[in-house]
């Protein structure tokens, strides 16, 4: 194979990486602005690792009523008016009721994930959320979510110490 072959290949194998990451990241940019906002409660386990930095490993606790067995799926929730999730049902492919949504989950090494196990932050800041009860997601209709924050038992926002929320676009919470 010639160098401008080679130069050719490596080029359109450079945009095809590219251009896949901006579609990933477009969806989830999408995701944050036009997710559905919803608080699932957790149950945080240890707060710090040596080797990652400061992070809050994270249970949740609507994991619990799902089958470990089962596999990679999604769940049905209702989410009540401060935008609290109850689990109703794993999602076998029905048709939704009125005020239900899905929430995707993955089986990993026996444990249910969703989306994430670990909530970083920056290091020594770890005090500022050791009264978190909820993690706060932003929920696609296909049930794919992203972590956004946490929240306390109040479901107010925890912002660390010299963070100011509007410039993080942080939002009050729904009372």
């Amino acid at each position: 194979m010639n160098e401008t072959v080679r130069r050719i290949l490596a080029a359109v194998g450079l945009v095809l990486v590219l251009g896949g990451a901006g579609v990933t990241v477009q969806k989830h940019e999408a995701t944050l602005a036009e997710g559905r906002l919803m608080l699932l409660e957790l149950a945080p386990v240890d707060p710090r690792s040596l080797m990652q930095g400061d992070y809050m490993a994270l249970r949740f606790k609507i994991a619990e009523k799902l089958g470990r067995e089962q596999g990679d799926g999604r769940f049905v929730v209702k989410v009540d008016d401060r935008n609290v999730a109850a689990f109703v049902r794993v999602h076998a492919g029905a048709m939704l009721s009125p005020g239900e949504a899905l929430v995707e989950f993955r089986v990993r090494n026996g444990n249910v994930r969703i989306v994430t196990n670990a909530f970083f932050f920056e290091e020594g800041r770890g005090g500022s959320f050791n009264a978190a009860r909820y993690g706060e997601f932003r929920v696609r209709p296909d049930g794919v979510a992203l972590l956004t924050g946490l929240r306390d038992a109040a479901l107010n926002v925890i912002v660390a110490p010299n963070v100011i929320p509007a410039k993080a676009g942080i939002q009050p919470a729904k009372k």
